[in-house]
């Protein structure tokens, strides 16, 4: 029988496997990689996979669940820097914080998004309330700007709320950090919410 290894062993390699794994779900997509070829990657046998995810989808529930954690953490540091800033300079820090949980700070952020809707109904049951938590922040964000008149009394901010992130995920599949400058996209997204929703 196997032995179990150590806790810290345990951990670096849990860690190890989650970096590989969201990279290659990015890559290939969740159904496109298999547990061989992750293993592959991170130089182990299969089976060894199984000290620390009880099946794929355990993996897949939390390298998702990581993802939404990077976006929770953007999210805060974007409140923390804006303080009493205009609602343009807000928005477009809080569009700047996402992009940079897509772009700048590991796989995990944009595999979420590239495969969350592609995952098992059962890994979606566990992370929708997850992915609920954050969007309602930027809801509630949208309803108190609409409320200090910032944003047309008209608009649905749920609607609009979905129009940014639509043009924010969507980004995963076009936009190249090598060629392109998230600052200057951030303020160009920004620019387009604002031209449709400003009172």
């Amino acid at each position: 029988m196997p032995q179990t290894p150590s806790p810290v062993l345990a951990e670096s390699g849990r860690d190890r496997i989650l970096d590989e794994a969201a990279a290659l779900f990015l890559r290939h997509g969740y159904e496109g990689t298999s547990l061989r070829q992750l293993a592959d990657t991170v130089g182990m046998k299969a089976g060894s996979l199984y000290y620390h995810f009880a099946s794929k989808d355990d993996l897949l529930t939390e390298i998702l669940r990581r993802g939404i954690d990077v976006m929770q953490t953007a999210f805060d540091e974007a409140e923390a820097s804006v303080g009493a800033s205009r609602p343009v300079d807000r928005i477009e820090a809080h569009v700047r914080a996402h992009l940079s949980a897509l772009f700048e700070n590991g796989p995990y952020t944009a595999a979420h998004v590239t495969t969350f809707r592609t995952a098992p109904e059962t890994v979606r049951e566990i992370v929708v309330p997850l992915r609920d938590a954050y969007e309602a922040r930027w809801t509630e964000m949208l309803r108190l700007l609409q409320a200090d008149g910032a944003i047309q009394p008209t608009v649905d901010v749920n609607v609009i709320r979905l129009v940014l992130f639509g043009a924010m995920n969507a980004s995963v599949e076009w936009f190249d950090t090598d060629r392109g400058n998230l600052d200057r996209f951030a303020a160009a997204i920004t620019a387009q919410f604002w031209s449709g929703v400003a009172s």
